[in-house]
């Protein structure tokens, strides 16, 4: 039974609906995801790679839709059954570190800020596991990121308000986005987030989806040469660096993966299956839900899937075509060329208002995730109590205040989207084996047996470990290698 209040609270245990409208009903987790999902990689990283590559590289956009989903669907079924955040069953993983001396005087400063008695810090903490040390190393590529999609959000918004304001920069519109993300954000409820992203999600997607296909009755059309072409498994290596990025980036990301696992507990999956495993409904209750995750999911991969592939559609039949590719200032306007070559010119301000709300709700979905996950690295680090839920929600909104301003201040300081989220995508990639591979360890040692997966699913997530491990290997041989050995 577990022992935070934060994933598993008292009274709430609820049984699972048991009809398909039901669970379509109490599905929401998905579609906030979706929020991050459908947005920087697809609009900014596979559009990119369109415009660069052609169709040349199709089989690799589908593998980055669909090698993921496995690994986000069993570890929220671990989430949800064992009552572990995301940290916290990183933090059990085998090989752990103590922090440094440095760490022990950032508690006792962050005990002071959450008005707690300032004893003098101890010299020895309690060790931390390996995954999280890494996680922390990804923290600046992740900020960059952040910067990248709030400030593509921002250039949206400047040119939204450039007719009305001509002195009004997409530098200030990012910062005016920040200021929005915040005010949205302030209530750190739940459920208006999910009703806040389910219109924004939908509605471009199925706009930019229909764009894809009314491509297929113009000149830019991608014929049955070009589907061949992009099945063929080739793969340019001038390309390798877009490709890793778009392939973190795109789909189900690493960081959604780890955001996922937080909305299901905002959600309340892991108190509706409740912490008494001795209870007689306790397995009924936990498959019922584990059922729900799993459609929820399925769900999620085929927006991702068929929004990813209209933009790389539109990137690689229009921008590539034309000879043109999205960078710096310009991403956005030049991004639009999708809608407006395809559409019309009468499409530019229908292209500009559909990416500032996808990237702005990628920004949305993706700070409100981290100002969960934030507090509980504070918890996992002895920060912060973890029964102290009210300093919990305290930290949520401090971070919630802070993080946009920074993240403006990322793009204000290096204005290229692209290049941006690129770093963390890259970084994110490399995360993809580790959450694999925790998700096996997890199943075998931690998980009650009456709820573990079949040994087909368990097998399948070996298979997906040991492409994203080899998938690794390759980027660190062609691209990294070469660029230490000179």
């Amino acid at each position: 039974m577990s022992d935070d209040p934060y994933t598993i609270q008292p009274g709430r245990n609820r049984d699972a609906p048991t009809s398909l409208l039901g669970r379509l009903k109490s599905l929401g987790p998905g579609i906030v995801v979706s929020g991050s999902i459908v947005g920087s990689g697809e609009i900014l990283l596979t559009a990119g790679l369109g415009a660069a590559a052609g169709f040349v590289l199709l089989w690799w956009v589908l593998l980055s839709c669909w090698l993921k989903s496995l690994i986000q669907a069993e570890l929220a079924r671990y989430v949800i059954t064992t009552g572990d955040t995301y940290l916290r069953a990183l933090n059990r993983m085998p090989g752990k570190f103590r922090p440094p001396p440095l760490i022990g005087w950032c508690k006792w400063c962050i005990r002071g800020l959450s008005g707690k008695p300032m004893e003098r810090p101890t010299a020895r903490w309690e060790p931390i596991s390996w995954p999280i040390w890494l996680g922390l190393v990804g923290f600046v590529p992740g900020l960059l990121t952040s910067g990248g999609i709030i400030g593509g959000a921002g250039q949206a918004l400047g040119l939204l308000i450039e007719p009305i304001f001509p002195d009004f920069g997409g530098r200030l519109a990012t910062v005016l986005a920040a200021v929005i993300v915040m005010l949205l954000l302030w209530t750190g409820r739940y459920g208006r987030i999910e009703k806040l992203l389910i219109p924004m999600v939908i509605g471009f997607s199925v706009l930019t989806i229909f764009c894809a296909v009314l491509m297929q009755t113009t000149e830019y059309r991608a014929t049955p040469t070009d589907l061949l072409a992009g099945l063929q498994f080739d793969f340019p290596l001038e390309h390798l660096a877009l490709a890793l990025g778009m392939y973190g980036a795109t789909g189900v990301a690493s960081s959604e993966i780890a955001a996922y696992t937080y909305w299901c507990v905002e959600k309340g999956y892991p108190s509706f299956v409740g912490g008494d495993r001795s209870d007689p409904g306790w397995v009924d209750r936990a498959k019922g839900w584990i059922r729900v995750v799993q459609i929820d999911v399925w769900v999620t991969l085929v927006v991702l899937t068929c929004a990813t592939l209209a933009f790389y559609f539109l990137g690689a039949g229009v921008l590539h075509r034309i000879g043109v590719q999205p960078e710096g200032t310009e991403t956005i306007g030049v991004l639009a060329s999708m809608y407006t070559t395809t559409l019309g010119q009468w499409s530019w301000l229908l292209f500009i208002l559909g990416a500032f709300f996808i990237l702005f709700s990628t920004t949305l979905s993706g700070l409100g995730a981290g100002s969960r996950s934030f507090p509980d690295l504070l918890v996992t680090f002895g920060f912060i109590p973890r029964q102290n839920l009210a300093l919990r929600q305290r930290w949520i909104k401090g971070y919630i205040i802070v993080m946009p301003l920074i993240s403006a201040l990322i793009y204000s300081a290096y204005a290229s989207p692209i290049t941006l989220v690129l770093f963390g995508a890259t970084f994110g990639a490399f995360m993809l084996p580790v959450q694999a591979f925790v998700t096996l360890y997890m199943q075998r040692k931690r998980m009650d047996p009456r709820v573990r997966p079949k040994s087909s699913i368990t097998a399948c997530i070996w298979i997906v470990f040991g492409v994203m491990a080899a998938l690794c290997a390759f980027y660190v041989y062609h691209r990294i290698l070469p660029t230490l050995l000179g």
